[in-house]
């Protein structure tokens, strides 16, 4: 499984010409380099919620204007995969504040996520969703789905009141992601769509941000008259 073992390429199995025109067709069809500044894909999965203990239904419609996030991972029952869904809970509330809704996605099934939060002792308290994508058409449809392996990459979507998605992060299963980077990113992005600013590294609430919405002629070339190294870094 991706989850247990190292960043190793996956090896295809050779084929005919024609099967492998067929393969690479599929592969620019569901596969995408990046789905940044596009559209969302939509989609409807059961799921498990947390919060309630009940099973429930998750809907792409229901999150239209709202920021929300879909964080994929590969499995139920491995090791690194309890780890950031404890830490995007403990940071649950935080998001709600922000008024960004959280769906964790698997290829595990509605069951398996129930036993998976009733079972694993790092999950206590859970409030999440944790949809349910057995068929993968989910996970493929962001472009994460390993089909040698039947699960997903690590992948995490944020999407904007307005449905396009405005940063993701993908990468293989062995090592986890940040949580609180990504709530940085998120306050980064909140704060730039509604002053029109924009939010230089490692940016902030109450940093310094770059106003070229006002001062783009004087700042072209001259981004270091207005912040220095120091305070980027700071």
């Amino acid at each position: 499984m991706a989850c247990d073992t190292g960043a190793k390429p996956i090896e295809e199995k050779e084929t005919s010409n024609k099967q492998q025109e067929n393969k690479i067709e599929k592969k620019e069809e569901k596969m995408s380099s990046s789905l940044v500044l596009r559209k969302a894909p939509e989609f409807k999965m059961e799921a498990y919620d947390s919060k309630t203990g009940h099973y429930t239904t998750v809907d792409s419609k229901d999150f239209e204007g709202k920021w929300n996030v879909v964080c994929f991972y590969p499995a139920d029952f491995t090791f690194v995969c309890p780890t950031e869904i404890a830490a995007m809970n403990a940071k649950y509330d935080e998001f709600q504040e922000l008024g960004v809704e959280i769906t964790a996605v698997s290829t595990d099934t509605k069951f398996s996520h129930k036993r998976f939060v009733e079972t694993e002792p790092i999950l206590a308290g859970l409030k999440l969703t944790i949809a349910a994508d057995p068929t993968g058409e989910v996970s493929r449809a962001f472009g994460v789905m390993i089909e040698e392996e039947g699960v997903a990459l690590r992948g995490r979507f944020l999407i904007n009141p307005e449905g396009v998605v405005v940063a993701q992060e993908v990468q293989a299963p062995m090592v986890g992601r940040n949580v609180n980077e990504f709530l940085r990113q998120v306050r980064a992005w909140q704060h730039s769509t509604k002053t029109g600013e924009v939010c230089p590294a490692g940016w902030r609430p109450g940093k310094k941000t770059l106003p070229v919405n006002t001062d783009v002629e004087q700042m072209t070339g001259r981004v270091g008259d207005y912040i220095t190294i120091e305070e980027i870094m700071s």
